[in-house]
């Protein structure tokens, strides 16, 4: 049987323990029972299942979540998701038949009661998703008596310490326990597989683990699961752990691990479905002996430090579904590997290594290929034909390569009907931004990114046919001409990006009516499909959808004129505008204060006159302003977030003045065209440049505008 990564040997073990251990329901229940259970109800605050319980005051196996054997005992108690709050009463310990207790995913907090893990019943503890505290010591128990618990989850919790061999001394029977995302400490436990005969499952991702993995590991030869990503785990890998050879996933990414995979040692785990090493410091080679690894599904190595060709044998793997190698050194062209026997591949991830030649037509033999990433590489040649046999792609990025072509390759692209995403920038250099009405196909394209290509020509009338488009970049391209009134047509568009281009002409009133902008109830055409890989990588990995880009407007560093339109006070949902280092004249426009969601304001660079509207200090959540190098004049607001700003914000208009930039208002400041005037300035060491809007205003700004760079997991998937 294949590995299922979406049905976790916890679910399968909790399945399999209710359907042997779980009875019809039967008429009543003891008077100790329906005590025991109401005395843990008198211990939460009141919730739903309150009422549920009260109204049938006699018979609690009718009770909401309370299940009975033929005997009239209470064998199951499953509440999950039922907002319960405050304590576990210990009275549950008192069920004698208690067999099953579920209370995952709710507000619990306290400690985890002892009458529980050490019951004389208990087979399923589920205590998941709550907001429980206390030390692993206080589970501590000092029995010889074999305790039944089978399955113990108390993973994303709040628990503290760390294990010790009196921890689950009791446990022989224990099958899985799931501790991660807690605070956990210490070396990975050395006693499980010596306690319990029988144990399969080890789950210890994102704690406070460190040390190096314990050898012991290799003596375990009933375990299938073990995962400790996201640790601070040290070393290599040790030679005994391959003698696990019943490991169907193995999952240590995101620590501090090295070494190499070696070849001897990795066939050993002919069962393995799963390999997770990412983000950690291995070097080598990917050793040719992985293709006999044939029930491997998933092969996670990226963002370490690996390097060579990819071995010819991974085509071997023809059970892969997921291969993510992002971020090494890997070299050698992708055609020596056969991915027309990888028929069940749907997520190649090969960005960020230095992979040459052209891309390999044995790809688009993967036909159930959903998500392609090869950007940030040395490929070259136009796109082929046949990329259209990937009817099921939805995800697509070639940023940063050699192609050439860029006409071709819309041609050939909008046969993928289910393309929602589409990152083509850095490629097709000096080309011309083809603008062809048989252009199209693109009905379903949700993020379009073809920018820093130094395309000539105009922004493209098929582009007006993107009816579900919400993130454009054409940035850092020549493109010219006056921006499209046309633009406000696309009913998704939240987030716009034309900066370092030649357009002139001045802003489209058109603009103002965006609908997304408009409107902060708008919501987003979301499509779960669009960002199975994230779009900008960095070390949080935020940007997986479109709802995670500000909505926001780029039209700086181009030659447009004229005023800034009033109308922009109807942006309401705007959280981002930069119109800098254009030829924009006039005032700052006093309906920008409407703009009541907006974060970044720059407005440098240009030519614009008169005061600061003084209302501007109404926009309570700007956390980054720029109208430097304009001809600004008057004082300086000081309420709201205009304290806050540094002297840099303001550079380049003489005539500005006010306590923020330590220049008085009172008296006149020389002006160059009548001649010298006397000033007065005073100091205020209290108003000291604040840097913190510099550097939000940089990060907040840098982020927007760059594209797939190592600034911008979870990802769909294990």
């Amino acid at each position: 049987m294949k590995y299922n990564s979406r049905l976790p040997l916890p679910v399968l073990a909790v399945a399999l323990v209710l359907l042997v251990s779980l009875a019809i329901p039967a008429s009543s229940c003891t008077e100790q029972e329906k005590t025991s259970l109401l005395q843990f109800l008198a211990g939460l605050s009141q919730d739903s299942i309150a009422k549920s319980w009260q109204e049938d005051s006699i018979d609690c196996c009718k009770w909401e979540g309370v299940t009975c054997n033929e005997n009239k005992t209470v064998v199951g108690v499953s509440l999950p998701f039922r907002g319960l709050e405050r304590r576990i009463a210990p009275s549950l310990g008192n069920l004698t038949g208690l067999q099953h207790l579920n209370l995952s995913y709710n507000s619990l907090s306290g400690g985890l009661p002892l009458e529980l893990v050490s019951s004389r019943s208990m087979v399923v503890l589920d205590v998941s998703f709550n907001q429980l505290s206390g030390d692993l010591h206080e589970l501590s128990y000092s029995t010889s008596v074999q305790w039944p618990l089978q399955v113990l989850n108390i993973s994303s919790n709040l628990f503290t310490g760390q294990f010790t061999s009196t921890t689950w001394k009791g446990m022989q029977n224990l099958i899985a326990l799931n501790a991660s995302n807690n605070s956990l400490t210490g070396q990975i436990p050395s006693h499980f597989c010596n306690i319990s005969p029988s144990f399969a499952l080890l789950e210890l991702s994102y704690n406070k683990i460190s040390g190096s993995i314990p050898s012991w590991i290799g003596n375990c030869s009933m375990l299938r699961v073990l995962k400790a990503d996201h640790n601070n785990l040290s070393g290599t890998l040790p030679d005994e752990l391959f003698n696990a050879t019943s490991l169907e996933r193995l999952s240590f990414s995101s620590n501090g691990l090295q070494g190499i995979l070696d070849r001897e040692h990795i066939v050993k785990l002919s069962n393995l479905a799963i390999l997770e090493l990412g983000e950690n410091e291995f070097t080598g080679k990917i050793p040719d002996s992985i293709g006999q690894l044939r029930r491997l599904q998933e092969l996670h190595l990226a963002r370490n430090n690996m390097y060579g060709e990819l071995p010819s044998t991974l085509s071997n793997c023809t059970d892969l579904i997921m291969i993510n190698l992002r971020n090494n050194s890997f070299t050698g062209e992708l055609v020596k590997i056969n991915f027309s026997n990888l028929e069940n591949l749907k997520t190649l991830y090969l960005a960020w290594n230095n992979f040459n030649g052209t891309i390999p037509e044995s790809i688009y033999s993967c036909i159930k290929l959903t998500a392609l990433r090869l950007s940030y590489n040395n490929l070259h040649g136009q796109l082929s034909n046949g990329i259209g046999n990937l009817k099921s792609l939805s995800f697509l990025s070639l940023t940063y390569n050699n192609l050439i072509d860029i006409t071709g390759a819309l041609h050939v692209l909008n046969g993928s009907k289910n393309l929602s995403t589409l990152l083509i920038g850095l490629n097709f250099m000096n080309e011309t931004m083809p603008d062809e009405d048989n252009i199209d196909g693109f009905e379903n394209l949700h993020f379009l990114a073809i920018e820093e290509c130094q395309l000539s020509g105009t922004i493209p009338l098929w582009i007006s046919k993107l009816a579900n488009l919400e993130v454009l970049f054409l940035n850092g391209n020549q493109l010219s001409g006056p921006i499209p009134t046309w633009i406000y047509t696309l009913n998704y568009l939240l987030y716009l990006d034309l900066p370092n281009n030649n357009f002139t002409g001045e802003i489209p009133k058109e603009l103002m009516n965006m609908p997304m902008l408009t409107s902060d109830k708008t919501a987003a055409n979301l499509d779960p499909r669009i960002f199975e890989l994230t779009v900008y990588e960095g070390p949080s990995d935020q940007y997986c959808t479109c709802i995670a880009f500000p909505k926001a407007l780029y039209l700086n560093g181009n030659k447009i004129t004229g005023e800034i339109p009033v109308e922009i006070g109807q942006l309401k949902a705007l959280q981002s505008l930069d119109v800098s280092h254009n030829n924009l004249k006039g005032p700052i426009p006093q309906s920008i204060s409407n703009l009541t969601n907006l974060q970044v304001l720059d407005l440098s660079n240009n030519n614009l006159t008169g005061e600061i509207p003084a209302a501007l200090d109404n926009l309570s959540f700007l956390s980054a302003l720029n109208i430097s190098n304009n001809n600004l004049e008057g004082p300086i607001p000081t309420g709201g977030q205009f304290s806050t700003f540094p002297n840099s914000s303001f550079d380049g208009n003489p005539r500005l003045c006010g306590r923020v930039i330590n220049k008085n208002c009172g008296l006149a400041e020389a002006d160059p065209a009548v001649g010298p005037a006397v000033s007065v300035v005073y100091t205020d060491k209290s108003w000291d440049n604040k840097v913190i809007a510099v550097v939000a205003f940089i990060v907040f700004v840098g982020v927007g505008v760059i594209y797939d760079h190592m600034v911008l997991s979870r990802y769909f998937g294990g």
